[in-house]
């Protein structure tokens, strides 16, 4: 029998989920909105869990099983991703029958692919899985991001091995709410054989539905932040770099930051060293605190950011001087603001999924 602990959510108290089972600590929450509706998204051992509030998240329904696979890749911000289409709720994740073996193998799948699962009642009942990639095992780092815009329109964007020549990105888009997707699109290949091997990538559509893409580059020696876009989610323009410093780095953070549409205007954050910074494209680079894997969501408001630090998770709202502690510990935070003018951040605790709203 499922272990799930509901605690109703009042004024800056939290509700949790999990652990889900022995050996299955809930992980890597992913959350969307849309009006009172809060959907929230993370795996445990194999599985993966969708639960829904209907009143900005004070309550939660009991979590339910979206899918159980063989393989399910939970690190380092692997895990499902949840987004809003239309009438339609689609989450992803990659998912894998065998284990790789060797000294890097992390856990990951050797045959790892990205599936979309759909909802078109809210979240009581489920299609079959749809394959994202159109070439068998090609995200098997378990590393992706999807988006939804306001026309319903999504678009995957994930590290790809299909070369077997080093890491690549690509993406794909679908028309009719996750039901069918694209031919895979390339969107950047290094001129130096690889992107960064173990960053998660990053997508959001602007207010004109074009895609944005973020991703950490290995370029010359240095894991720095680029940003692409494209007006069809096919064909990316040349790429740009983020911030003016740079972060020589012989090695993978595993670290990507967040990426949002603010005002029309993109808004990054991303880890450099120790430290967190906030950057718009074209822009220097603003440094705000110590900490890694920062988190964004965008609302009427302005922009929200979650992060881990020495001092646990801590929040930033618009206007706001200075950030916030909301938990002594955790790791792998993530944001969503919502239509009431305040935000919900959800992160991994003691084998639980802790979810507080943020003010």
């Amino acid at each position: 029998m499922l272990s799930v602990f509901l605690t109703a959510l009042l004024t800056l108290t939290a509700a949790n989920f999990g652990p889900m089972g022995p050996d299955m600590p809930a992980r890597e929450p992913q959350m969307a909105a849309h009006g009172s509706s809060v959907y929230l998204t993370f795996g445990a051992g194999n599985t993966i869990y969708f639960s829904s509030s209907r009143d900005f998240g004070k309550t939660f329904a009991v979590p339910v099983k979206i899918a159980e696979t063989g393989i399910l890749p939970l690190s380092r911000h692997r895990g499902p991703r949840i987004a809003i289409s239309g009438t339609a709720i689609v989450i992803t994740a990659v998912v894998g029958k065998t284990l790789s073996q060797g000294a890097h193998a992390h856990g990951l799948p050797a045959d790892g692919d990205l599936l979309a699962w759909r909802s078109s009642d809210q979240g009581r009942t489920w299609s079959k899985p749809t394959v994202v990639n159109d070439v068998p095992g090609a995200p098997t780092e378990g590393l992706h991001s999807l988006a939804a815009d306001r026309d319903g329109r999504l678009f995957a964007v994930w590290l790809d091995k299909r070369t077997g020549k080093g890491t690549q990105l690509y993406g794909a888009r679908s028309r009719d709410g996750g039901v069918s997707w694209s031919k895979n699109t390339l969107v950047y290949s290094s001129p130096d054989g690889s992107i960064c091997e173990c960053c998660h990538p990053s997508v959001v559509f602007d207010a004109d539905g074009r895609v944005l893409v973020m991703w950490r580059n290995e370029l010359a020696g240095a894991r720095d932040m680029y940003l692409a876009r494209s007006t069809d989610a096919v064909t990316f323009a040349k790429p740009e770099k983020l911030g003016q410093g740079s972060w020589e780095l012989n090695a993978c953070p595993m670290d990507g930051g967040g990426l949002v549409m603010a005002r029309k205007h993109a808004v990054t954050a991303w880890r450099r060293n120790k430290e967190i910074f906030f950057a718009t494209p074209g822009e220097k680079e603003i440094a705000v605190a110590e900490g890694s894997d920062v988190s964004l969501s965008a609302g009427e408001q302005g922009v929200y950011a979650v992060w881990t630090s020495p001092a646990g998770i801590r929040a930033l709202s618009p206007g706001a001087k200075e950030p916030i502690t909301i938990a002594p510990h955790g790791s792998f935070p993530a944001i969503v603001a919502l239509d009431n003018h305040t935000a919900l951040a959800g992160w991994e605790t003691d084998g639980k999924i802790s979810v507080q709203p943020i003010p």
